[in-house]
């Protein structure tokens, strides 16, 4: 890769690193079984046996301006929509395919609803858009690895032209960039097995989208998946379609994300708040706020992005386990989202009481464990300028008290001074205290 295209990826990425917090949306047809996103693979089922939930998507209580709403109060920059996810579904009025949203008895462009209220709210618009197509007659079924009906002899592949397929696939996306107004991400999904890079036909695929919308940041599945493999984008040579960021799934690297050679690659964790993306009416195995809240500091410690999913059920709502989990983290962020705003990895080390992040001299010490004596900051005396506590401003004093005298290459404070101890910790998920260093 060339200096000048990492230059221009680092130019486009800008607001990605400082956003940091984003909220994904699957919803389609497969919010009608509700047993996720997948159910027609899983279940191998006929695509004319899942056309009659196509026949009662309604949407009807389907409102954007509630979803954007609770996605500005939960602290999140920006959004990615599946437009169209792996069953073929579209949830815009696509003039390629009559499997749309504005066909069954919603009668909606979904999409455009989307946008609009996302924009309004002044939050960042993506759309996710699937590689795959299990409706199209011309996506190989037998014996490919995704597709319900792999297993089907008679679902022989002889008479399938790809690329037909690949015309009708590349013509959507053209619609999505040409017919909706600015977009700021177009997430891909995903590549597998053979079917990656130039199957897609992924060089021509990206001018054409560079073409249209030379700002817009790009995932890196047209190479990639979710964590069998990154493409190129970790390498030496990225290739010119190898995306604008990495997208581990369901996981937070160890060490964060960096290149062969070292150097840091924008990166986002995308993660699910129960165990299912769509939406799945017996997954009751929600991830609480504080956990959401940690998930988002540690990618944030280690220079990422956290892509928390929601799945809206069929007529449109999101949950109520996912709204209050995301209203309790929306609290935490009010009072402490400097922390992660246009944050990053530290300049110093992994505290054994929580993490760090760290913006210019503004470094945040996210405490998650009381500790007995004076809370230690690892190597930083003469190095701090005024503590504060991010939630409220009030002054946080070093201390030098009797028994930490012993140690002076180190730093001290209390958050309880009159107590002379750290407990309790005034907000118990994290409390952040902002450090301004000495320049």
């Amino acid at each position: 890769m060339s200096n000048n295209t990492i230059a221009e990826r680092t130019v486009r990425t800008q607001w990605f690193n400082e956003a940091r917090f984003g909220m994904f949306i699957h919803w389609g047809l497969y919010a009608i079984p509700a047993r996720g996103e997948w159910v027609r693979n899983r279940e191998k089922t006929p695509h004319e046996e899942y056309l009659r939930y196509f026949d009662e998507f309604t949407a009807a209580e389907y409102n954007p301006r509630e979803w954007a709403a609770l996605a500005k109060k939960a602290g999140m920059k920006y959004a990615v929509l599946t437009a169209k996810h792996h069953d073929g579904f579209c949830l815009w009025d696509t003039k390629l395919t009559d499997f749309k949203s504005t066909n069954t008895p919603a009668k909606r462009d979904l999409v455009k609803e989307y946008l609009e209220a996302f924009r309004e709210a002044g939050i960042k618009v993506g759309l996710y858009f699937s590689l795959l197509d299990w409706r199209h007659p011309d996506y190989p079924h037998y014996g490919d690895r995704c597709h319900p009906l792999r297993e089907d002899p008679a679902q022989g592949n002889e008479n399938r032209n790809f690329d037909r397929y690949i015309e009708f696939m590349h013509g959507q996306i053209r619609e999505l960039l040409t017919g909706y107004g600015k977009l700021d991400i177009m997430w891909f999904d995903y590549s597998y097995g053979e079917m990656q890079g130039e199957k897609w036909k992924a060089q021509s695929l990206m001018e054409m989208v560079r073409s249209l919308q030379p700002h817009i940041i790009v995932d890196n599945r047209l190479e990639g998946s979710g964590g069998e493999t990154a493409g190129t984008i970790l390498t030496a040579n990225p290739s010119f379609y190898s995306g604008d960021f990495h997208s581990p799934e369901q996981m937070i690297p160890p060490a964060g994300v960096r290149s062969e050679s070292g150097d840091p690659v924008p990166w986002e964790a995308c993660i699910t708040l129960n165990n299912h993306w769509g939406y799945c009416a017996s997954d009751h195995h929600w991830k609480n706020a504080e956990m959401v809240v940690k998930m988002l500091v540690e990618c944030v410690s280690k220079n990422g992005n956290l892509l928390l999913n929601v799945g809206p059920d069929a007529k449109g709502r999101i949950p109520h386990a996912s709204v209050k989990i995301l209203e309790e983290v929306g609290r935490w962020m009010s009072n402490n989202g400097e922390g992660i705003y246009g944050c990053g990895l530290s300049a110093f080390g992994k505290p054994e009481w929580g993490r760090f992040t760290q913006k210019g001299n503004r470094l945040y010490a996210h405490i998650y464990e009381s500790q007995v004596g004076g809370l230690c900051l690892y190597g930083m005396a003469g190095k701090i300028e005024k503590l504060r506590l991010l939630a409220d401003g009030s002054e946080v004093k070093l201390t030098n008290h009797w028994n930490l005298q012993q140690y002076p290459e180190h730093a001290f404070f209390f958050l309880n001074p009159e107590s002379g101890d750290n407990y309790p910790l005034p907000d118990p998920v994290d409390t952040v205290v902002e450090i301004t260093l000495k320049k």
